[in-house]
């Protein structure tokens, strides 16, 4: 292992201290950018951009160098909290884990585990332990009622992926290599990047430019990417789906159709075509805001571009239109031969495997959904949840498998969910909340009990997901910066002990329901001996999941290890424990890993560990279809059914209504860089200079409505109402307005100090969780109809019956 840089000094009072600098990845987003930190003893004195890393070169954006402010918050939670008489107080880790337990029992013994659910947040995503070992957790509660925030904004990309491809193997753009990327409804200069893991999007973006590639932006905003670009198409916000289908109809009508290397591997390119056949680029006009001439253009640019890539994210994921949108941008890259080809859309290759690198290459079982419906309005599952708009109505709604208790990891649901006034109330009826969080925000002030996680800066890190989305190959472990506290349970013991209690640790039920899921983490609750401890039953819950790694992968006949002996591969994994035993499994069995020592050159953590830099694995690879498919027919399906039919609400649409006039206002998000969804905004650092989370509104409508800039508006929707500042800004085309997502703080209960000063405004007050896709459930939080006025004039209720009408 290659050690920290060393330095020891004598302070002015002659103490010894030891300065050091260490190499760790930043957690905070999916950029991944390495970070140099530089520590005197436990203390952090500074956080640079690593230029040694392999991927990031250095790049860092305002909020990777708060880590240290976040460590030191003297906010966060650091022990478990538990509600007494109506506060929440300080207890010990057995107290809490009891007084969940105590509180479960009764619970499940009169409703079952159906009144049991659970929340998966965001940040989880960016947290080695909880992408280990939140499966176990889930399964541990039990039944149906799973969301997550991938149901707010990434489940359409998901979806299609997944139906097209037969998994999850979302096509990234080929930044480094294209001559020409069309963004839509994505800010990558605010963001960071998005299902696109890609440091220094910025920087990637002008070299396209240097190299005399173009950048095309579509958006409703002149966002700093649209500035940057080379074109801007500000496009009626959730029209998104129009465009894609006119530029596919108007490429089929030129006879532009090259599917490349992929022309013997499709599927479904006739019924593709003759759904979008209507969908002609005049037609699109007059819905999308842009013109039929600026629509043609765009496909000459797409057809006339040695390699071009289409990108698109929150904006066209988060929209009526979500998941039919999102499969029309990988038609339209497949469509132009530019779908797993250099410089195109490109499959990465993620160094600890995923369902495309695994099994029989070329085929599989593909994706089924709809295998469970939510109790109340019968909302269909996807990917294993459902969708976050049915959560408020799951709770609130009396009779059999009505949510009674939930737990909350990792989220802040009642300020990123839809109609989020209606969840606070519902989150707050709850009989039981559980949260593992760092702080007492909006969601968790309703918490009966709060268990703590480590501070990033002591925790270990690898993006187990994000890593299979980078546009290279690369990977790249840290362990932990600092030690934890004394007392302190490492995340990765949180979820599992949390699991072990929610399960009914061993009793028949949750056995069964463990044998029920085949969760090997699950099946070992209850092994260890009684007098051995938590800790060891912890790890044997550890052990058990190792071992059906290992045997899965010694029986997986197209595997790396397969026919190998289990307890020789088993011994070679050492002494580590946690997530770590479980990583370097995966690195070991994964496309670039050692085999256990059958490739010499391949990795491992220790090889990791011996490179705190990271490891360049290299550039995308081109072809990699048909190996990487997983459908049953061993092809890429391009028309699956649910995209295919609503095709025919695309078509239904094209005719402009008032929603689409210049008399209605939409609504649309925003992001800034130095935000993070809502959990960020109580580092000082990130929140002070001039106020932004206002409402964007464009000059025009601005002067039509008697609104200034620095006035206070009313915005109402359907569901709810606030009162913003004004910005009045040419950055947004006439007819929509913008408010940032994740603000609203300030609200009794929560402690988070610095955020009370600058609380903003909740703009998913106005969000309507009746709004949504219908093939990915995910709900619109975009192009929200809304009325806006100056502050104080006429009465609430009044305006929201003018926007319903």
């Amino acid at each position: 292992m290659v050690a920290a840089a060393k330095l020891t000094v004598v302070d002015d009072g002659g103490a010894m201290s030891e300065r050091r600098t260490v190499a760790r990845t930043c957690p905070l987003c999916e950029a991944t950018c390495g970070l140099r930190i530089e520590l005197d003893g436990d203390r952090v004195v500074r956080i640079r951009g690593d230029r040694d890393d392999v991927f990031s070169r250095g790049f860092i954006c305002p909020k990777g160098s708060t880590l240290r402010q976040l460590h030191e918050d003297p906010d966060r939670v650091r022990r478990p909290l538990v509600r007494r008489d109506g506060e929440l107080v300080e207890v010990g880790w057995d107290e809490a884990f009891a007084e969940i337990g105590r509180r479960l029992a009764p619970i499940v013994a009169d409703h079952g585990r159906e009144s049991l659910g659970v929340y998966i947040g965001n940040p989880n995503a960016h947290n080695l332990g909880s992408m280990v070992f939140l499966r176990t957790l889930i399964s541990a509660i039990g039944g149906t009622r799973r969301f997550s925030a991938g149901s707010v904004d990434q489940r359409p990309k998901e979806l299609s992926s997944a139906l097209m491809f037969g998994s999850v193997t979302v096509p990234v753009p080929d930044l480094d290599r294209t001559d020409l990327v069309v963004i839509l409804g994505a800010n990558p200069l605010a963001s960071n990047g998005s299902l696109c893991t890609a440091p220094d999007f910025p920087g990637r973006l002008r070299a396209i430019q240097e190299r005399g590639g173009r950048v095309i932006v579509v958006d409703p905003v002149a966002t700093a990417t649209a500035e940057l670009a080379d074109v801007h198409l500000a496009i009626r916000p959730g029209t998104d789906a129009h465009l894609l289908a006119a530029i596919v109809q108007e490429i089929d009508a030129r006879d532009g159709v090259d599917l490349g290397h992929l022309a013997d591997h499709v599927n479904g390119l006739d019924e593709v075509l003759a759904g979008v056949s209507a969908c002609t680029p005049e037609r699109a006009a007059e819905v999308c805001g842009i013109g039929a001439d600026e629509i043609r253009t765009l496909v000459t640019a797409l057809v006339d571009a040695p390699t071009a890539a289409v990108y698109g994210r929150i904006g066209t994921c988060t929209q009526e239109f979500g998941a039919t949108s999102s499969w029309l941008i990988d038609v339209v890259n497949a469509i132009t031969g530019n779908l797993d080809r250099i410089g195109g859309a490109m499959f990465t290759t993620g160094a600890v495997g995923q369902p495309s690198t695994r099994g029989e290459p070329g085929r599989g079982r593909g994706v089924r959904t709809g295998r469970w419906t939510s109790r109340v309005s019968g909302q269909p599952e996807t990917m294993g949840e459902l969708p976050v708009n049915v959560l408020a109505e799951e709770i609130e709604t009396p009779g059999e498998g009505q949510i009674r208790a939930l737990v909350c990891v990792g989220g802040n649901p009642v300020r990123s969910l839809p109609n989020s006034e209606r969840l606070d109330a519902a989150v707050g009826s709850l009989d039981l909340l559980v949260a593992v969080d760092i702080y007492v925000n909006e969601t968790t002030r309703h918490a009966d009990v709060i268990l703590p996680s480590p501070s990033a800066l002591q925790k270990s890190h690898y993006d187990l997901l994000l890593y299979n989305f980078a546009v290279r190959n690369v990977a790249n472990y840290s362990p932990p910066v600092l030690p934890l506290d004394d007392d302190q349970l490492d995340e990765w013991e949180v979820l599992l002990r949390l699991a072990r209690v929610m399960s009914g640790r061993g009793d028949a039920q949750g056995a069964a329901m463990g044998e029920a899921m085949g969760d090997a983490g699950v099946d070992a609750m209850g092994d260890a001996q009684g007098d051995a401890g938590v800790d060891a039953e912890v790890d044997a819950m550890v052990d058990a999941m190792v071992e059906h790694l290992v045997r899965s992968a010694v029986a997986d006949e197209h595997g790396p290890v397969h026919g190998r002996d289990p307890e020789e591969l088993l011994a070679m994994l050492g002494g580590r424990r946690g997530p770590e035993k479980v990583l370097d499994h995966q690195l070991r069995t994964g496309p670039f890993g050692d085999g256990y020592g059958a490739d010499p050159d391949g990795i491992s953590l220790q090889h990791l560990l011996d490179h705190p830099h990271g490891v360049d694995l290299g550039p995308l690879q081109e072809r990699r279809v048909p190996d990487l498919l997983r459908t049953p027919s061993g092809r890429i399906e391009l028309a699956p059914e649910p995209f295919l039919a609503d095709l025919a609400r695309v078509e239904a649409s094209l005719t402009p209504t008032d929603a689409h006039d210049g008399d209605g206002l939409l609504l649309v998000g925003r992001r800034h860089l130095r935000s993070n969804n809502s959990w960020m905004h109580n580092v000082e650092v990130l929140v002070t200079g001039r106020e932004r989370c206002t409402l964007w509104i464009h000059p025009d409508d601005a002067a039509a409505l008697g609104l200034e800039d620095g006035s206070t508006a009313t915005v109402t929707s359907r569901v709810g109402e606030v009162e913003a500042p004004v910005e009045v800004t040419a950055a947004v085309r006439r007819g929509v307005v913008s408010l940032p997502h994740g603000w609203g703080h300030g609200v009794d209960g929560a402690r988070l100090a610095t955020a009370a000063t600058r609380p903003g405004v909740n703009a998913n007050a106005l969000t309507d969780d009746a709004a949504s896709d219908p093939v990915s459930g995910t709900t619109a939080l975009t192009g929200i109809r809304v009325g806006v006025a100056p502050a104080g004039e006429g009465e609430g209720m009044t305006r929201r019956d003018q926007v319903l009408a």
